[in-house]
């Protein structure tokens, strides 16, 4: 019975202790005034940028999946070249387990199109008009299931030993190596980019800190008298110190929630105007991502805010 009691008396204790923590962390907060404001005003533009990068990253991921998505393999054949050879090589490659689909055309067909192609090409027209045969070769179009699997198709060509009996003569080129280039650039550039969106966030991380830091040093010097009555009481340290930590998280969470608030018209704006540019419609990107991001901005803000909270308070209390 006795057990039960003190351990009751222990969470009434530890609730009452927290609840003035609490409120005192608030009413440091809300006292500061000008101070605390300023520490809202650069943690929200710290938000700002990790949120716009994250953006930014979401858009450069979008068009890069959208050329994967238009990426194919085409493979051109001689135009000596028969039917029969090419309708073997496709039935070969519809074997294969990254095939999606194939699709084959003619040299009737390749004519055909060539010409629409460049039907305000007088003179190109003419020149092929001229001709005796027909100059293109029939084609076939290989589509991947993934669009990782295009170079072991591409590399099929090379290492199968029934294609390079034959079929291998017949083939003109293959064009998945120029297709290649092109995602393998974007992909570094993608690369860069997320590195330098790392690099400053990282700094804005730290200039953040260092701002809020000096932001809570201002906090507890207008506190300083109450912090010396609460030593010379014997107020633990962990006591001295909540209130402080309490108002660098609330410097972080309403920087989040003033983000949140600025980034939902600006998402509209650019959902409005920017989406056919950037292959994203950033609005609904943030209204499907919204938890999520006011998630990291509400833990990036008390993150920080804290952070710099223990720092500034800690260096007070060595004095």
């Amino acid at each position: 019975m006795i057990k039960k009691v003190s351990i009751c008396y222990n969470i009434t204790m530890f609730s009452t202790k927290a609840k003035r923590i609490i409120v005192s962390g608030y009413k440091n907060f809300v006292r500061s005034g000008f101070t605390s404001f300023a520490g809202v005003l650069i943690m929200t533009i710290t938000l700002f940028v990790i949120v716009s990068l994250i953006f930014v990253q979401a858009a450069l991921n979008s068009s890069l999946n959208d050329i994967k998505e238009k990426v194919d393999v085409t493979v051109y054949f001689i135009p000596d070249a028969s039917e029969d050879s090419i309708l073997e090589v496709k039935e070969a490659l519809a074997k294969l387990p990254e095939v999606k689909d194939i699709t084959y055309t003619s040299q009737e067909e390749a004519l055909i199109n060539f010409k629409e192609k460049h039907s305000n090409d007088y003179l190109t027209l003419q020149a092929l008009d001229e001709l005796d045969s027909n100059p293109l070769g029939a084609s076939l179009n290989i589509r991947a299931k993934d669009p990782s699997q295009y170079e072991s198709i591409s590399k099929y060509f090379e290492n199968d030993a029934t294609l390079s009996r034959g079929a291998l003569t017949i083939i003109d080129k293959i064009d998945y190596n120029q297709n290649k280039m092109v995602i393998d650039k974007l992909t570094s550039i993608i690369n860069g980019a997320k590195k330098l969106g790392f690099a400053v966030s990282f700094i804005l991380i730290i200039i953040s800190i260092l701002i809020t830091f000096n932001t809570i040093r201002l906090i507890i010097y207008m506190s300083r008298e109450e912090i010396g009555v609460m030593k010379l009481v014997g107020a633990g340290r962990r006591y001295i110190r909540g209130p402080f930590i309490i108002s660098g998280v609330l410097v972080g969470l309403t920087a989040a929630i003033l983000t949140t608030v600025i980034l939902f018209p600006i998402s509209i704006w650019l959902g409005n105007q920017m989406t056919d540019f950037i292959g994203i419609n950033l609005y609904a990107y943030y209204k499907s991502n919204f938890l999520q991001l006011f998630i990291i901005m509400l833990c990036s803000g008390a993150a920080i805010g804290s952070i710099s909270s223990v720092f500034a308070i800690q260096r007070h209390l060595k004095k």
